[in-house]
């Protein structure tokens, strides 16, 4: 059963972002993670918030990577991730690496807090 969450729209880009995001922090993280991710995307989230400072970003990648081959999502463009940078990688020089070292490890492109 997939709920109604609400979305508001992103400026013109034809786009909305659900207003009401799944978050990922868990400690320790175990083998139900994927799971509870895959569960989420069942019940109708497609915004997930992640961080550097969470062990779960890549775990949530291959959860992702799992509902698109299960057809519970058609394409990436229906799901929203955001996450936020460890302090010391918001610096000049720091924040690229930091962004593309996220991207390798959720396979995914992701709007990151500074």
């Amino acid at each position: 059963m997939r709920t109604a969450i609400p979305e508001e729209p992103l400026g013109s880009t034809g786009k909305s972002i659900p207003l009401v995001g799944f978050g990922t922090v868990e400690y320790p993280l175990n083998e139900a993670f994927k799971e509870r991710v895959l569960h989420a995307i069942k019940l109708g989230y497609r915004h997930f918030d992640t961080a550097a400072a969470y062990p779960s970003e890549q775990p949530l990648g291959e959860a992702l990577a799992e509902a698109l081959r299960l057809g519970l999502v058609q394409s990436r463009d229906e799901l929203f991730i955001t996450s936020k940078l460890w302090l010391i990688d918001s610096y000049r020089g720091r924040v690229i690496p930091a962004y593309k070292k996220l991207s390798r490890l959720l396979d995914w492109s992701t709007l990151i807090s500074i």
